[in-house]
Parts: C-alpha cells; sequence; structure tokens
C-alpha cells in the first residue's frame, strides 16, 4: 500500500507516543512535553490561519536555536505553509532578497536579529511581523508569539497535503551569485529524517544538543528525526564551550553536531578547564564541513570519551549523503582509524554517490584518479525556488539525472570518497560557506583596491578562512595605499562578520592565464603546499 510520506508526521507520532515526556528544554529554563510543544505548533498554525496565511505561502523563521523555532516550524507546516528558516547571521540586504525572492508572507523573528529586519520592511512583501519580546525590539508594530498564540486558540484546519508538494525552502550562502532558494518536499524531507535516524542511530531515549543551527537546512533535518523519535531537544542561543560542556553534563546529552570549528573550540577548553565530558549517557558527535584533522578526532575520542562519526553533503542534498561510520573497516581501538573518520565516506543507504570524470565517467577506485561528486537520492532537493536554468544545469553537468555538488574527490578500494578540491570557489569557514566571488566584488568597491583574488588559507581555529591577495591602487605591495586593517573593516561593514576577510597579501600582479583570466589554482597550492588536502584540515 502506499502512504503519503508528510513531515507533519513526526510530530503527529511524538504526541501520540510521547505526550506526556519531556520534550524540549528552552533556553529559558522552561521545559515542553510533546503535548505541550504540539499545543504550542497548533496555535501557531491557527495564528497564521488568523492572518490569511493559505496552503503554499512562505513563512520565514529568523531565530537561533530556541523552543520558538521548533513551535513555529511545526505551526507553520501543518497549515500547509512553506516553512523558510533564515541564517541569523546575514545582513538586512541579505533577508530583503531572501524574503522578497521567496515572497514571504509572515515571518517569525528572534528580538535579538528583529532589528535586522525592521530597515527593509517597506521593502519587502511580507505583512506579518511576530517575535518573542516586544520591548526589546525598537522600530515598527510587532506582534509578541506568546500573546499570539493565546489569542489564536488551538483550533486550525490541516489541509489536504501531498508528499510531492514543497514544504521547505532553505536559502544557500550565495557562494556563486545571489543566494539560491533550494526546495524540499515533504516527501525528501522525511526519508532524509529516516536516514539520519538510521545512520546517526537515534533512539527516544536520547537528549540532543543543540549546537548546530536549526537554519541549516532544518538543522541537518533533525527537526524532524529527534521530534519523530520522541527524543528530547536541549536548545542553545549559540555555541559556547562552557555551556556546551554543562549541557551536556547536566542534561545527560547522548548526541550533538559540529563542524571541526565546534570541536576546536571545545578542545581548547577542554585544555584550559578540564571539564566533565559526559553526564549519564555516552556521546556521540557528527561532524561535516571541512575534514577534523586526527588530532582532532583522537582528541574528541581518547580524552572527551564521546564517538565521532563524520558526515558530508549539501543544502542541496539534505544535506546528508555520506558517512565515514563504516564499523567494518577499523577497530575502535586502532590509531588507524582517525585516517578513515577524515574521509567524507561511504553513500548513506539508498543514496546513489559517484565520483566521475569530465566525460561524466567513474573515476577509478584507486585514491590518486579526481572526479567530481555527484549524487542522487530520495533526500535530494527538488529543485531551485524560481530558478530553472541553474536547476538544470544542476542536475545535468557531466551526468544527467545527478546533482553536481562541486566538490572534488578520489575514492579507495573500499569506495570511500575523500575530498580533494572544490570546483566552484567556496571557502568553508567553521561551517560556513562564503563566496569568494562576493568578498572579491566587495573589495573592488574600495577605491583604493586595484585587482584582488580571494582564495581560502588554512586556519586552525576555522578549518579555512577567506585570503584576499590584492593589487594595491598605487601598485607598490611594499607600501601599499592602503593597509591590512582597512581592508578587513571594508569587508566587515558591508558583509555578515564571518564572510569578513581575515588575511590579505599585498603583491605587483596576480597569476593569470594568456587570456587574462586569474589562475586561483596557483594562489591556493601556494597557500597549501604544506598541508595534506587543498580544503581546510586545521
Amino acid at each position: 500500500m502506499h502512504k503519503p510520506l508528510l513531515v507533519t508526521d513526526f510530530l503527529d507520532r511524538a504526541r501520540k507516543h510521547y505526550g506526556d515526556d519531556e520534550a524540549v528544554v528552552a533556553t529559558t529554563g522552561e521545559r515542553f512535553t510533546y503535548d505541550e510543544l504540539g499545543e504550542r505548533a497548533d496555535r501557531f498554525a491557527a495564528a497564521l490561519q488568523d492572518r490569511g496565511i493559505e496552503k503554499g505561502d512562505r513563512v520565514a523563521v529568523l531565530d537561533p536555536n530556541t523552543h520558538y523555532h521548533l513551535a513555529a516550524a511545526y505551526g507553520t507546516m501543518q497549515a500547509g505553509a512553506i516553512h523558510t528558516p533564515l541564517n541569523y547571521r546575514l545582513t538586512p540586504d541579505d533577508f530583503s532578497y531572501m524574503l522578497e525572492d521567496a515572497g514571504v508572507d509572515a515571518i517569525y523573528a528572534d528580538s535579538e536579529y528583529a532589528d535586522r529586519i525592521d530597515p527593509i520592511r517597506d521593502e519587502v512583501p511580507t505583512e506579518t511581523f511576530i517575535t518573542n519580546d516586544v520591548d526589546a525590539v525598537e522600530g515598527g508594530a510587532w506582534d509578541a508569539f506568546d500573546d499570539v498564540l493565546e489569542a489564536a486558540g488551538t483550533e486550525y484546519d490541516r489541509p489536504e497535503m501531498s508528499e510531492d508538494e514543497i514544504v521547505t525552502i532553505n536559502y544557500t550562502s550565495g557562494t556563486t551569485g545571489d543566494p539560491k532558494g533550494v526546495c524540499r518536499t515533504h516527501r525528501a524531507e522525511t526519508l532524509h529524517a529516516y536516514l539520519i535516524a538510521t545512520h546517526q542511530e537515534i533512539s527516544d531515549d536520547d537528549v540532543y544538543l543543540w549546537t548546530l543551527p536549526m537554519f541549516h537546512v532544518n538543522g541537518w533535518g533533525h527537526i524532524y528525526a529527534i521530534t519523530g523519535m520522541g527524543a528530547k531537544h536541549v536548545c542553545t542561543r549559540g555555541v559556547d564551550a562552557g555551556d556546551v560542556f554543562e549541557a551536556v553534563r547536566a542534561e545527560d546529552v547522548s548526541y550533538l553536531c559540529g563542524a571541526p570549528t565546534v570541536l576546536n573550540m571545545l578542545i581548547d577548553y577542554y585544555g584550559e578547564h578540564d571539564p566533565e565530558t559526559t553526564g549519564a549517557n555516552d556521546v556521540r558527535i557528527a561532524t561535516a564541513g571541512s575534514a577534523p584533522p586526527e588530532a582532532t578526532i583522537r582528541t574528541v575520542e581518547d580524552e572527551f570519551g564521546w564517538y565521532l562519526k563524520h558526515v558530508y553533503g549539501a543544502t542541496e542534498t539534505g544535506p546528508l549523503i555520506t558517512t565515514s561510520d563504516a564499523r567494518r573497516k577499523f577497530d575502535d581501538d586502532d590509531s588507524d582509524r582517525f585516517a578513515i573518520k577524515k574521509r567524507q565516506g561511504l553513500g548513506y543507504l539508498g543514496t546513489e554517490v559517484r565520483v566521475v570524470d569530465e566525460d561524466g565517467t567513474d573515476v577509478a577506485r584507486d585514491d590518486a584518479s579526481i572526479g567530481e561528486i555527484v549524487v542522487r537520492g530520495n533526500q535530494v532537493m527538488e529543485k531551485y525556488w524560481n530558478k530553472p536554468e541553474e536547476t538544470e544545469e544542476a542536475f545535468t553537468d557531466r551526468v544527467e539525472g545527478y546533482y553536481h555538488t562541486g566538490d572534488l574527490a578520489v575514492v579507495d578500494e573500499n569506495g570511500m570518497i575523500s575530498i580533494q578540491d572544490r570546483k566552484k570557489d567556496i571557502i568553508i569557514s567553521g561551517g560556513e560557506n562564503i563566496s569568494s566571488i562576493e568578498l572579491e566584488d566587495t573589495l573592488f568597491d574600495h577605491p583604493e583596491v586595484s585587482d584582488v583574488a580571494v582564495v581560502p588559507a588554512p586556519s586552525e581555529e576555522w578549518g579555512e578562512t577567506p585570503k584576499a591577495f590584492v593589487v594595491p591602487a598605487n601598485g607598490d605591495p611594499d607600501d601599499p595605499s592602503v593597509t591590512t586593517d582597512e581592508l578587513v573593516e571594508f569587508t566587515r561593514d558591508n558583509l555578515a562578520g564571518y564572510k569578513a576577510v581575515r588575511e590579505v597579501e599585498f603583491v605587483e600582479e596576480l597569476p593569470t592565464t594568456a587570456t587574462g583570466k586569474v589562475q586561483k589554482y596557483e594562489l591556493r597550492q601556494e597557500e597549501w603546499e604544506d598541508e595534506d588536502r587543498m580544503v581546510g584540515q586545521g
């Protein structure tokens, strides 16, 4: 028989079987059962419908990892609207583009970030503005979340939904031009949640700590999987190493996720303060982004006593499509396991991950032949929002019907992939994607910059960090007409803080081809010549 796969089933199941069990530990200190979380979602759905939100309308959520985000996300989806989470680290101009592009009708914004929406209220189609703390927000009129819930009641009309309908739009970081809205269906989200429940070994007695942003592809699908399994969410308002260790101990956390930069923060804190690293439960942690160095994995596993899983993917792919957690390939007490855990690994169940050359032919499993990673699976996106040409290109470049990641990798004899470089000009710093093109465009606007190229440079803290090679306007790299600090501040003033250039090297000229195209590969090679890979590994 066929049963439609709908993301609303996850909270429905939790309410049915775990209604009296604790569901959420809020950043405010409040605790909610699944019945209580479900009621808040019902009330948010009713409030949206009271304000004219209909099936298919877009509702944005701009929020760190709080209980408000969970209630707003499920309330939006229960009303048949499309959940559109936003990266809270962006600028008003970024938000203006996304809200306009998606045609967002309503937004919930945490009070700490609502001031980034106020300057653009008149520029976007959004008419409903809700926040958690009205008194903390200056500017235009906002409705108070809890007052909205109380007034709405619990009755709403859940429309008939199809598994092939779009349920969420997740915006990319704009690494190749304007950000693209990744459209994901009920079916894709559901099957991805099933996959991470399996590969990340999620069970109903898990206690999950939200160090991974919920806006990142719906928290890598954990807003669904943790909920559907009846496990517990422990919310945060950002990553503070001391708070993480305290939460792990006090709440008996068993599972968390974090980019390699988060691992480094925890290791640094551990070295200085020697905190307890576990509570009553064993701890496992998933990391993605740039591959962590072996020393990092060794500290996490041998000193923290945690079990590390290295996973890989992209916003367009769910995100998760591979895992290094192949335990038949290593022994838990064998130091050789670190080399395996650094790899992006094997494809998830039902996921076809290939590494192909320019002709679309699979490269040899010799751990040396480089090709592009392409993937086909039920968790891969439906399309880019209102971008048919970009959608077609993403699925047809080298191999028809596969999503092309732009990541270049090798494959070993077991079929485990290992990324070597990136086809696109993307810098992954602390788990965030940064466009070198966007940084170059910004720096070109500075009157004292004649020419510039931005590449990733190795960083022990962030894995990799943006470095700019700048030809100064006066042509003298030894006595440039602008300082490094001035250029760093210029990018910080014009972009989200995490996108700012961190290093600047003044040069007389940039390496170019005969046709004048800058050869970034030479610059990257220069920066990474002492590293094992040309992607950040600390």
